[in-house]
C-alpha cells in the first residue's frame, strides 16, 4: 500500500472497478491518436493527445476527483478549432500513478511543468475547470511565460474562498464507507439539481472516483491580490452564477478587478458543472479567445 501521502487505490478491487468505469466513459470519447505516460519528480502523468486542426495546442485540466473523460461534452466542440491534449491531474482518480507527496502548490507546478517539458510542448493554451482552473491558474502563476493563456471554468480558490457549507457538504465524498445515497445528493447539489445517477457515465465516474480511490492533495491556497495582478497573459474566466464554490458576483468582481488582461463573463444559468451545461457555448466563447490571442502574438 503507498505512503499515506500519495492518493492511490483503495485496494485492488477498488481499482478494477474504477478503471472498468474509467474505459467505458473513455470509448464514448472522440478518438485520441497518441496516448503518453509522463514520468515526473512526483509520479508519472497521463495525458491523451485528440487531433484536431494545426494551430497553438490546447491543454485541459478537469477538476477534483475527475478525469479526462469528464471533457466528453466538450471535445467535439473544443477539437472542431484545436488540437487538444487532456491531463489526469496527479494524484487525483485517473491513470496517473502518484509516487511523492505533494507538498504544497510549488510542487503542483513543478510536475506540471515537468509534464509540459516531456509532451514538448511550449507555450500553449490553458482550460481547466474547477480545481483545473486552480491547477491552470497556480502553474501560470509560478511559472510567468510558459503558456500563452488560460481558461477558467468556474474556478475554484482563484477569485473567492470556499463557503464553509460547500466544505462541510463535501467532505464525506472522500471517506470510506459513505453510502452511495450520500455521495450521490452530493454531486447533485454541486451540479445544481441534475441528474447524477449511473446512466450519466461521468457522474458515474465521478462517484467510482470518490469511493475508490483515497484522495492525497495539499489543500488549494488562494492567490493573493499581487499574484492575479502579475498575472499578465490573456484570461477568459466563465463564472457559474449558480457555482455552489464561491459568491459568483464576488468572484467576477475580484477577476475584473485584478486581471490585467481578463476577459470575465458572468453566466447567470450555469452551476459549478458549466462545462456539462454548456458546451457549444464554451467552444465557441474559447475559439473566438484562442483565436484573438494567437493573432494579437502574431502581430
Amino acid at each position: 500500500m503507498p505512503g499515506s501521502g500519495v492518493g492511490h487505490f483503495r485496494s485492488e478491487a477498488a481499482r478494477a472497478h474504477f478503471v472498468a468505469t474509467y474505459d467505458a466513459c473513455l470509448a464514448e470519447l472522440p478518438p485520441y491518436d497518441e496516448s503518453f505516460d509522463i514520468p515526473t519528480d512526483f509520479g508519472t502523468v497521463r495525458v491523451y493527445r485528440f487531433p484536431g486542426p494545426d494551430g497553438r495546442p490546447v491543454v485541459l485540466l478537469p477538476g477534483r476527483n475527475a478525469s479526462t473523460p469528464m471533457w466528453g461534452t466538450n471535445l467535439p466542440g473544443l477539437l472542431a478549432h484545436r488540437t487538444v491534449f487532456s491531463v489526469d491531474l496527479l494524484g487525483e482518480p485517473g491513470l496517473s500513478v502518484q509516487k511523492r507527496p505533494l507538498r504544497d502548490a510549488e510542487d503542483q507546478a513543478q510536475w506540471f511543468d515537468q509534464m509540459l517539458t516531456g509532451l514538448g510542448l511550449s507555450s500553449p493554451h490553458l482550460m481547466g475547470v474547477s480545481f483545473g482552473g486552480w491547477s491552470a491558474t497556480n502553474y501560470a502563476v509560478r511559472r510567468p511565460g510558459s503558456v500563452a493563456s488560460l481558461t477558467l471554468l468556474d474556478p475554484v480558490m482563484t477569485f473567492a474562498a470556499i463557503p464553509l457549507r460547500a466544505i462541510l457538504m463535501v467532505l464525506p465524498m472522500g471517506l470510506p464507507g459513505v453510502p452511495e445515497s450520500v455521495r450521490r445528493r452530493v454531486l447533485k447539489w454541486i451540479t445544481g439539481g441534475a441528474d447524477v445517477d449511473d446512466s450519466v457515465p461521468v457522474a458515474a465516474l465521478i462517484a467510482a472516483g470518490t469511493k475508490d480511490f483515497a484522495l492525497r492533495q495539499p489543500p488549494p491556497t488562494r492567490f493573493t491580490a499581487d499574484q492575479l495582478r502579475e498575472l499578465d497573459i490573456p484570461v477568459l474566466a466563465l463564472i457559474a452564477g449558480r457555482s455552489v464554490f464561491h459568491d459568483a458576483e464576488r468572484a467576477a468582481g475580484t477577476a475584473r478587478g485584478l486581471l490585467p488582461r481578463g476577459q470575465v463573463e458572468l453566466w447567470p444559468d450555469a452551476s459549478h458543472a458549466i462545462n456539462g451545461e454548456f458546451p457549444e457555448r464554451i467552444a465557441a466563447t474559447t475559439a473566438a479567445f484562442w483565436d484573438r490571442v494567437d493573432g494579437q502574438a502574431r502581430g
